[in-house]
This record gives C-alpha cells, structure tokens and sequence, in this order.
C-alpha cells in the first residue's frame, strides 16, 4: 500500500472519529514554475498565495492553526510536477496545493493529490482535461481554454473581420489545447485556417515560420503558448515586415512577455484573452493597494493565486481542516474572494467565467478592450 493511500485512510478514518491527526500547522503547497523560463508565473503564484496565507494566520489561522506555505517548483515539466506532488504528500505532508500553473503539470499532479485526499486548487491552468475527468478533489478559480478560444474566435470573425488566419502553437497540453479550440470556434463560423503547425518551447529561432506565414498572407496569427516564446516570435514577425494581427491567451500575461520580446514596440497592438481585470474588484481594493505599497504589481494572475488560497482556507475551515470533506463543502458552497464571489460545478468549475480581450501598448503595458 502507498503511502498516499496509507495517508488518505487515515484522514478517512479520522473524519468518522477513529483516528485523531495532530498537525503544529496547515501545511499548504505553492506548486508551479518557480525557476526557468515560466519563472515569471510562479512568483505571480507565489506572490499571490503568500499574501493572502498572511493575512489568514494575522486573522488567526484556519481553526487556530497557522498556515505553512511549502514552495514546490515543477518548471511546468510533467514528470516534475508528479515528482513534487509526491512530495507534498508524501514528505510534506500538505493538506492542500494551490497550483500548479500549466495544465501539462496540473493534470498529471492532479492524479497523486486525488489518490492522497488532497485538495487541488488551481489559480491558472485552463485545460478542460484538468475538471473534465471527474476528479473530485480538483477546482480552478480561472476559466478554461474551450471559453476564452469562443471569445477569440469571435473577436478575430466579428470585429477584425479576417479571412487569413495561421493558428499556430507551442504542442503543450496548454497551448495546443488553447489552438485547438479557438480554431474550432473559427471553424464553426465557416473560417478555415490558412496554416495550422506547431513550435517547440524553447526554440528561439522563428524565421522560416515566419516566412510561411507571410507566404499565405494571414492577417491574424493566432498563438497558443507562452510568453517565453510568443516574444521572440512576434519580433520575429514584425522584423519581416508582417502586419498581421498576433493574438494569444493568458500565457502572455507577464510584463516578461515584453522583456523576451526584445523592446515594448514589438508587442504593441498584440492582443490576448484573459479574465476580466482581476484588480478590479471592489472586494480586493485593499490588497491591490498593499501589494502596490510593496512595490509589487499584482499582474496576471496573483490576484487569482490570493483567491485560490482564500477558496482553500475557508473550505478547511468549514471541513474541520479534512480536505475531502473540504472538496466535498466546496461543490455545493460560494467563497468570498478578492475577486468577487467564487462557486464550483461538479467538475470543479467555476460556474461563471469572464474571459475578455485585451491589447498591449507601445509602452509594453496591456489593458482591456471595450467589446
């Protein structure tokens, strides 16, 4: 018997009162890319989670018991993130993990916390495969791929009109997905792809795409991937000339996306899905200030990462710190959050998602768009 079915009998049995665990804290994982080329999204994680485990333990912990935050890097490389789940379960002896970020870590980490009892909150991966499996352990307080690919679609057919679209993206679970479905959408709308292939992540040198791209004369480029090689890729583009539309997801949404591209002018115009402004809430006025007061910028997704461990506090809370019974509580209760009201499907689904367009400047910042 493994230990994380060992562990998952032992809190079973302590819920029916068999069985009691003593534990000095609430140990919580902080999973996702805190080193290589995603870096950028794991401090956003990071950054996210930490403040709001603070202002938890300041108001008094989860029942008493002070939250401690365990960093577990997986650089969104699957055999890594299973790796550091395992951990977690295993030596950390976590409760609960917010993370990870990239759904190709997410998925298969999500299979080791399922079979140890622990409870998976995600601020950011928006595969469908990650819910659409029937875990019961697992929810995202974003949006998924299928949702934000409609509203691209709609945005490139409805408001830009394109004929020539190339849909290109980097083979991940995240971005081919992200491709998949925002061309499915185009599809259903009667617009065909003029080109339609796949880079590899972490490939720099972009040019002989770019050269295809210019040879079907796309107007719109529609990338599924990350910053690390949408900046690059767009720069790549612009010093060839091409004027085409570059649109991408949530993966670009890092003022690193700006840095890997070489100068704000090549980003300018660029377009992208993602929730509506998360700094906007009312509810997280006061977070949005402290953070800035701190000299950080709560960009991308640490608004949704303090969210994702307010979900996991208040479900522990109200679960008697037991995370199945606080995956259970979670599916049929709302949580208040920085980012408004939060409540879950039976998949694990927000039951409201808001995904919307938004466009870099020339100064190398983004902002929504009017729709």
């Amino acid at each position: 018997m493994s230990n994380a079915v060992i562990r998952k009998t032992l809190v079973s049995l302590a819920v029916a009162g068999s069985v009691t665990l003593a534990h000095a804290d609430v140990v919580i994982g902080v999973a996702g890319p805190h080193t290589g080329a995603y870096a950028a999204f794991g401090a956003q994680l990071w950054n996210g989670a930490s403040a709001a485990a603070k202002a938890i333990n300041d108001a008094g912990g989860i029942d008493g018991e002070m939250i401690k935050l365990v960093k577990a890097d997986d650089a969104c490389e699957p055999k890594q993130a299973v790796s550091v789940a395992n951990r977690l379960v295993d030596s950390d002896e976590a409760v609960a993990v917010v993370g990870h970020f990239c759904s190709s870590s997410s998925i298969p980490a999500s299979n080791i916390y399922e079979e140890a009892g622990v409870l998976q909150v995600t601020p950011a991966s928006t595969n469908p495969g990650y819910t659409d499996r029937g875990l019961p352990n697992v929810f995202r307080v974003c949006g998924r791929d299928d949702q934000q690919g409609d509203v691209a679609a709609s945005y490139i057919v409805d408001t830009l009109g394109a004929k020539n679209v190339a849909v290109i993206h980097d083979k991940g679970t995240y971005g081919k997905g992200l491709a998949d479905a925002m061309k499915s959408t185009l599809n259903a709308y009667g617009v065909k792809e003029v080109l339609y292939e796949g880079l590899t992540r972490g490939e720099k040198d972009f040019n002989a795409l770019v050269t295809k791209i210019r040879s079907v004369d796309a107007d719109v480029v529609y990338f599924g991937g990350l910053h690390s090689e949408a900046g690059p890729f767009v720069r790549q583009l612009r010093e060839q000339g091409s004027k085409a539309v570059f649109i991408s997801g949530d993966g670009i949404v890092s003022e690193e996306f700006v840095s890997v591209a070489g100068s704000p002018k090549y980003v300018d115009g660029v377009l992208m899905t993602f929730g509506a402004d998360p700094t906007s809430y009312a509810a997280g006025k006061e977070v949005v200030n402290q953070f800035r007061a701190d000299g950080i910028e709560p960009e991308g997704y640490v608004m949704y990462s303090y969210a994702a461990m307010q979900v996991v506090a208040e479900a522990l809370k109200q679960a008697d710190l037991d995370p199945i019974k606080a995956a259970d509580w979670l599916h049929g209760h709302k949580v208040e959050t920085v980012m408004g009201t939060k409540s879950f499907d039976e998949k694990g689904d927000l039951l409201v998602s808001d995904y919307v367009m938004y466009e870099w400047d020339d100064k190398g910042k983004y902002s929504m768009l009017d729709m």
